[in-house]
């Protein structure tokens, strides 16, 4: 697989990400030997970046990915090998993601990052974290970004490695102030055919600033791979379920048909793997350092890192895409 640098920092991560959500749990039921396939294959195919979050499962994706690294001599993070993102999130009570009123300092005080700090770090059996990022954010936190200066701190005494913020759902710009003061590392973004919205601002400014940018959702919670009919059924504790709930479905089958059918025209009449598209629309953009796909499975694991390794996409397919923007505003909170 092809690899880009991790923005100032350099670091050669590939152009695909392991997406350690489903591993944890919220995508249906899953097995833990399942999960460590799946790792190990994606590993295997010469994959270097994971990203995972202390709410994977409660802890129980960082652990997976700690085993998996240390069955292969390497520790769960710092081993120069293979990079993990983790994530922190806000202290409660409050609401997800926070709203106006609230303070950074209340949402991630410096004693409750420094016990989730260790709590990680136990979790992924490692001393030094490779990035740090803050599961959420507002904007309102520009104002007095405490939370920032004690990951700082966390940073200079050798905890971490790199520290950065996760966007809020509804928001992808929402620290383009922090990114243009230069005051992170890295950060995570909702990017993809349906919200290109990050291309305005944020992207650019990224790219000007030598941070990192690690995009999410590229596959729009897997409606982008083309997979889903209006008769698809997730199951209880899968988080999809809410996600595409009452007509949401429907109407975003119908928008993926018009999009297949669009991408088939622009291919000249051939059909295409919409999940491929879908990951080389994100990676068309040289500001991407690398975009986390989903994965569960060995297959899936297979699938994903192989489209790390396809030609860009041509002039004619990406300039039809631009045109399949979708301003739907957010579902999260349904």
């Amino acid at each position: 697989m092809r690899t880009r640098p991790f923005g100032k920092l350099g670091w050669p991560v590939t152009e695909i990400g392991f997406g350690a959500w489903a591993i944890g749990g919220g995508w249906g039921d899953q097995r833990d030997e399942d999960s460590l396939a799946a790792l190990n294959r994606a590993l295997d195919l010469g994959l270097t970046f994971i990203d995972t979050a202390a709410g994977y499962g409660n802890g129980r994706s960082e652990r997976l990915i700690g085993q998996a690294l240390k069955a292969r001599g390497l520790r769960g993070g710092g081993n120069g090998t293979i990079r993990v993102a983790t994530k922190i999130p806000p202290n409660q009570p409050g609401s997800w993601p926070p709203v106006a009123g609230e303070r950074a300092a209340d949402r991630y005080p410096e004693a409750y990052l420094r016990r989730q700090v260790e709590e990680r770090l136990r979790n992924l059996d490692t001393d030094t974290l490779d990035v740090l990022q803050l599961h959420t954010w507002s904007r309102t936190f520009n104002r007095d970004p405490e939370p920032l200066r004690v990951l700082a701190k966390l940073k200079q005494e050798g905890k971490l490695l790199a520290f950065g913020i996760s966007t809020p759902e509804h928001d992808q710009n929402a620290m383009n102030e922090l990114v243009r003061a230069g005051l992170l590392d890295s950060v995570q973004v909702i990017y993809n055919v349906f919200e290109q919205d990050p291309e305005e601002e944020l992207l650019p400014l990224c790219a000007e600033r030598g941070v990192a940018v690690i995009v999410r959702v590229v596959y729009d919670e897997g409606s982008l791979t083309g997979k889903f009919t209006r008769d698809t059924v997730f199951a209880e504790n899968d988080f999809r379920r809410q996600y595409f709930s009452g007509d949401r479905l429907g109407l975003t089958v119908d928008r993926v048909e018009r999009l297949r059918e669009a991408v088939t025209k622009a291919s000249g009449g051939a059909e295409q793997d919409l999940a491929a598209v879908a990951v080389r629309f994100a990676l068309h953009h040289p500001a991407v350092s690398t975009v986390i796909t989903g994965i569960r499975s060995v297959r899936q694991a297979e699938l994903n890192c192989s489209y790390g390794t396809l030609p860009p996409l041509s002039d004619t397919v990406y300039a039809e895409l631009k045109h399949h923007a979708w301003r739907r505003s957010v579902w999260y909170g349904g």
